[in-house]
């Protein structure tokens, strides 16, 4: 215990996860005010119609990939800031439910107007900053930042 209280908590935990609560912050509020249907945000979101029937048709499984992934993100970002080595879990948890939203994706074909929103590079991003925030935690926990 005395261990972890002298450790320092190097400068770049502090950017990393403050960058990271901001960018999965905005993935959390679509997943919540998009479920919700909430207008202000869909409009907001300049979702068309087919979009918002997309959403809708999600079955059950890829709606909780989605929230999974989302709010995993979202929840890993604060768990990683308080330095709790579940951060490590709930990023894992985070990736798999990208895998699951991504398998339905892949399984269905957006609608041309939603496709027009969504850049086709976006999921590279996506999944390029949940594994680096996974390979991040595993790191700061395996040098007993996190606790």
């Amino acid at each position: 215990m005395d261990d972890y209280l002298d450790r320092k908590t190097p400068w770049h935990l502090w950017v990393v996860g403050i960058v990271s609560l901001l960018w999965n912050s905005i993935g959390a509020a679509d997943y919540v005010f998009s479920s919700m249907q909430a207008d202000w945000w869909l409009e907001a979101m300049q979702y068309p119609e087919s979009g918002i029937a997309y959403l809708e048709a999600f079955p059950a499984w890829a709606h909780a990939g989605w929230a999974v992934g989302t709010l995993g993100a979202f929840i890993g970002s604060i768990l990683l800031i308080a330095r709790s080595g579940l951060a490590v879990s709930v990023f894992a948890l985070s990736l798999l439910g990208i895998a699951v939203t991504t398998y339905y994706e892949t399984l269905t074909q957006l609608p041309p107007e939603l496709a027009e929103i969504q850049p086709a590079w976006f999921p590279y991003v996506l999944w390029s900053v949940a594994t680096f925030l996974l390979i991040y935690a595993i790191s700061m926990k395996s040098k007993g930042v996190l606790r």
